[in-house]
């Protein structure tokens, strides 16, 4: 069985806003690894496209080695999108889902491959919400935004996570590894 996990960006006070955090080479680094190291990344609409931008940068690179190396594996892993607007998608590497968010994920799940990542924070939530994260990698920025999409506003209940490990960048970023814990 394929292992979902949870990760985003997010703020020090809690929003996920991309616009608030600038990654640097080492954190383009960690999320290349961990798309090329996945299968399938599962966006909202909102979110997948704003993740076109990598598109056109795979196909024109920039020249900054870590935005182009990110954008590649950006490009090839498959993404599946959830949307009841988007008919279609022209990302060769994307699809629209045809079923829910909780049949296509379990169906995923029991397909034989590598980790499924949940790249949106709509679909964070609604898959906590049905008990379907297996781990959880927060980044959290050294920023404090005051504004944007709190991460875990929208839970049903409240949801207890155990450390499993930590990773300090450069640039003051901490990635937080969480699991789900069995103390509810």
């Amino acid at each position: 069985m394929r292992k979902i996990i949870a990760a985003i960006n997010m703020t020090l006070d809690g929003f996920c806003d991309h616009t608030a955090v600038s990654p640097d080479e080492a954190v383009h680094a960690h999320y290349g690894e961990l798309l090329k190291n996945a299968d399938t990344a599962l966006y909202g609409r909102k979110t997948y496209l704003l993740m076109e931008f990598w598109k056109g940068l795979a196909e024109q690179p920039s020249g900054e080695k870590s935005m182009d190396d990110f954008a590649v594996n950006m490009d090839a892993i498959p993404k599946v999108v959830f949307s009841r607007t988007l008919q279609s998608v022209d990302w060769k590497s994307a699809r629209v889902a045809t079923r829910s968010l909780e049949a296509e994920t379990l169906a995923l799940r029991e397909e034989e491959g590598g980790n499924i990542l949940i790249c949106s924070r709509s679909l964070i939530i609604a898959l906590i919400n049905q008990g379907l994260v297996d781990e959880f990698q927060l980044m959290v920025h050294p920023v404090v935004a005051r504004k944007g999409l709190p991460l875990f506003d929208e839970l049903a209940d409240g949801v207890v996570l155990k450390l499993t490990k930590t990773q300090t960048f450069a640039s003051g970023a901490i990635l937080l590894y969480y699991a789900p814990s069995t103390q509810q």
